[in-house]
């Protein structure tokens, strides 16, 4: 009698391990499937925050964009009252305003991260500049910036748009010395963007 609840306790045992080595093989895919959901839990908000981010980069841009030639014409209306010395005083007050505008809206583009890009006295990049005019000055090396025709615009790290520039020249090693001493004449392009 002994030996047959011996017997049965045996099988059981076996059946017991066995058991157990089931529940822990499903416990061990149960926590691996957790792990996975939560990954993909974690992966689908970081993809819907940098999805958020990108929509809200997107719509600065777009309004920026169209903001930037109010701020053009604001910059161009006080060069051109800057060239009139000669105005009554209402006119300087007028200035002053537009000034004050500018300040304003530069502030304003400063906070969503808008910044001007560098242009005058740096070195021409094409993926910042777009260059509308070469000309050949005597105090210039070839490639640099010597003046801008429209300001260029970044967003954070992305380029909103390029700067319009003018590029100093190259100049030509083969000219002799009598044609370095001719005063170069204005080409067809020249005179269509209104340049000497």
């Amino acid at each position: 009698m002994g030996r047959e609840n011996h017997a049965k306790e045996a099988p059981a045992a076996t059946q017991g391990d066995s058991d157990r080595a089931t529940l822990k093989a499903e416990n061990a895919s149960l926590q691996d499937r957790l792990l996975r959901a939560l990954a993909d839990a974690e992966n689908t908000r970081r993809r819907a925050a940098q999805s958020a981010e990108a929509a809200r980069q997107r719509t600065i841009a777009d309004v920026v964009l169209e903001m930037l030639p109010i701020l053009d014409n604001l910059q161009r209306a006080i060069a051109t009252a800057s060239d009139r010395v000669s105005e009554p005083i209402a006119s300087v007050s007028v200035t002053e305003g537009v000034r004050a505008t500018i300040a304003m809206l530069l502030t304003a583009l400063k906070r969503f991260g808008v910044r001007k890009i560098e242009t005058v006295g740096a070195a021409f990049d094409p993926s910042l500049h777009d260059a509308i005019l070469e000309q050949d000055p005597s105090s210039e090396p070839p490639g640099t910036i010597i003046g801008v025709m429209e300001e260029g615009y970044m967003i954070e790290d992305r380029l909103l748009r390029p700067a319009r520039v003018i590029v100093a020249g190259r100049r030509s090693h083969t000219a002799t010395n009598s044609d370095a001493a001719e005063p170069q004449t204005a080409s067809a392009n020249d005179t269509a963007d209104g340049q000497p």
